[in-house]
């Protein structure tokens, strides 16, 4: 079975319709999948067409309560199953703070379902708090979305610090295996900006001995897409609610991709080429994009910074790899509103300001 946690703890970046819409693909390929909501805003659950009120137990108590997994698990679709969240899990981490292994507690619980499934999928709450631990603990595998914004460079050194933390001291199989890029409009120049950025910081990592050695930047890109926005509302999937929009297309790609280009354990069979590439060069229709899409855009490219270059990824990331031990729980940054960046040196200095790492605190993990 493989296992996989989609992460980021940046909301909005299309993580939970990611995670529903690559996991309903592989079960129409005939994949058995099981899916893990870890967020208590149930956005995963509800996107199913579940009542997380009315669900009977879910994650919440396989986490508090030794509920045995194989009990929550709700057949959703044909070869899709859900194990749940809702509103308490917001109290998981106080209730869990005195129980000693709480933060491998969900590996011990899928124990039982391994030889069970092909698939299981975590949707990690959008937070680096003990429930995202849980999820790192309990899989081999990372899927890291991104909107392909200067901001985001800034969240992935923050990224790749947890999951090199969670590495070196509880599960030493934890890989980031792929990089999904939503909501990517190739007529944006920062767009392929961001995505230049990224594949040469993973490039440079091959070689090295960090969980992201052998990630790479998956060859679909999740276009912007209406249809997407509306599908959770009906509690459907792309597939069910416009099996002919571009979202279903790249959807089906990227399940595709995962199952038949990637090895068991998250590699890359074979790097990405541009001829897979094609399919997020197919040019969106005009009903797919409104005028105010295109305006605020236009407005992103003009307020975006001058040069975005390889070497604010890797000052991003040199202090991950610098950085001694310390705990998972990342502090909250405040992000300036706003910042005029006008010249590579001021972006720089934002970058490496925003990511200097408080004093070492390791025996707190």
């Amino acid at each position: 079975m493989r296992t996989i946690a989609v992460l980021n703890q940046k909301g909005g970046v299309g993580k939970t319709t990611s995670t529903v819409n690559m996991a309903a693909g592989l079960a129409r390929m005939g994949k058995k999948v099981a899916l893990i909501d870890m967020d208590p805003q149930a956005h995963l659950t509800i996107h199913l067409g579940v009542n997380p009120e009315t669900a009977g137990a879910g994650i919440y108590e396989v986490l508090t309560k030794s509920v045995d997994i194989n009990e929550t698990l709700t057949e959703v679709r044909e070869n899709l199953y859900l194990i749940g969240a809702n509103i308490n899990l917001v109290g998981a981490e106080s209730e869990l703070v005195s129980v000693v292994g709480r933060e491998i507690i969900l590996r011990e619980a899928i124990e039982t379902i391994r030889d069970n499934y092909d698939y299981l999928i975590i949707d990690c709450a959008p937070s680096l708090g003990l429930l995202t631990l849980n999820g790192l603990a309990a899989v081999n595998e990372v899927f890291i979305p991104l909107q392909p914004h200067f901001l985001a460079l800034q969240g992935f050194g923050k990224l790749l610090q947890t999951v090199s933390l969670v590495s070196k001291r509880i599960n030493p199989a934890l890989r980031v295996s792929g990089i999904l890029f939503c909501m990517y409009d190739k007529r944006v120049t920062l767009s392929s900006e961001v995505k230049a950025d990224i594949e040469n910081f993973l490039k440079n990592a091959r070689e090295t001995n960090t969980p992201w050695s052998d990630a790479a930047i998956l060859p679909i890109f999740v276009r912007r897409n209406i249809k997407l926005a509306e599908a959770p509302s009906y509690g459907q999937t792309i597939f069910e609610y416009e099996p002919e929009c571009n979202g279903s297309f790249d959807y089906e790609a990227i399940a595709e991709y995962v199952d038949k280009k990637m090895t068991k354990d998250g590699k890359h069979i074979k790097l990405p080429t541009e001829e897979i590439e094609e399919v997020a060069d197919i040019e969106p229709t005009v009903e797919e994009i409104t005028e105010e899409q295109v305006a605020e855009e236009v407005i992103a490219e003009q307020a975006a910074p001058q040069a975005v270059t390889e070497e604010i990824v890797e000052e991003t990331i040199a202090e991950v790899e610098d950085t001694p031990q310390q705990t998972v729980n990342v502090p909250i940054v405040e992000v300036p509103a706003a910042p005029s960046v006008n010249t590579p040196r001021e972006i720089e200095t934002i970058v490496s300001n925003d990511l200097k790492t408080p004093g070492d605190s390791s025996n707190q993990m």
